[in-house]
């Protein structure tokens, strides 16, 4: 358990916090901004939601994605956390981490928690999404979202969460976090050696979706020699990490794996909740 106690709503601010502070390549981080896009954004952002998911019992899991996103809105001008809202708002109304537990809450989802969460994406105005036959955001919300994730699964990695269990994130998110943590990797590095294992494990759907698939597919099998590369050689780590960072800030920043980033938060949501994620470093 955490030594000092923290509400939901706290934990998932420094969640946001410590996710963005972290010097991850390709993304904003405290030592690197985006034209239109800045830490002071996701700062302002992480503040913004944390009295919502301190009420989190009172909401759905899509009245959640909608009250954050109505909070973060009203404070930042840009789309910062509607993916990480995604990943969170599930995780804070489930009764243990792992599949069966998060079944049963993705079980219980309804026309209302379709409703809010297009009505979210439609104020975040999530940029290249695309058009689909069925289910697409820009239409009319379905009866089902748990149908509309389905739908999506194939293009967005968050909505595939919704119809795994959340299997990606605990396994490939969640588990390495906490063994890099717990043989002594300080927090930050244990953040960014896991946002690059997961980014080399799974194409950023962010990256896809802006840049086309063969893109994606070129940042994961990059994201692999950064990884081989710790595995040889710290310096050789760190030019490789370099390297990774350079290429994917190029065009524009349009190869940012914002899909990455946002399960990056969510474990560090899930490790401040269970206590092993350690604050004071």
């Amino acid at each position: 358990m955490n030594m000092v106690q923290q509400s939901l709503g706290q934990m998932a601010t420094l969640a946001c916090l410590l996710e963005v502070s972290a010097p991850k390549p390709g993304n904003v981080h405290r030592g690197a901004d985006f034209e239109d896009l800045t830490f002071y954004d996701f700062q302002t952002s992480a503040v913004a939601i944390g009295p919502v998911f301190d009420q989190a019992e009172k909401y759905r899991v899509g009245g959640i994605v909608l009250a954050a996103l109505q909070a973060t809105q009203a404070a930042v001008s840009t789309n910062t956390n509607l993916g990480l809202t995604l990943l969170m708002a599930p995780l804070a109304k489930t009764t243990a981490f792992d599949k069966v537990a998060m079944q049963i809450v993705l079980n219980d989802l309804n026309a209302e928690d379709a409703q809010d969460v297009y009505q979210a994406i439609a104020l975040a105005g999530a940029g290249g999404l695309g058009q689909v036959e069925s289910m697409d955001v820009a239409a009319a919300a379905p009866k089902s979202l748990l149908e509309a994730m389905h739908a999506a699964e194939d293009r967005d990695l968050i909505a595939a969460q919704y119809g795994n269990g959340f299997v990606d994130l605990f396994a490939d998110a969640v588990g390495p976090l906490r063994e890099k943590l717990a043989v002594g990797t300080i927090l930050t590095e244990a953040i960014v050696e896991t946002h690059v294992q997961f980014m080399s494990r799974h194409p950023d759907s962010l990256i896809a979706r802006k840049c086309g698939v063969e893109i994606a597919e070129e940042a994961a099998r990059r994201a692999h020699v950064v990884v081989d590369a710790g595995a040889q050689d710290l310096d050789l780590y760190v030019r490789e990490l370099s390297e990774l960072d350079f290429w994917l800030r190029s065009d524009g920043h349009r190869r940012n794996p914002g899909t990455t980033a946002d399960f990056m938060g969510a474990a560090i949501f899930v490790g401040l909740i269970e206590g092993w994620l350690p604050t004071g470093q």
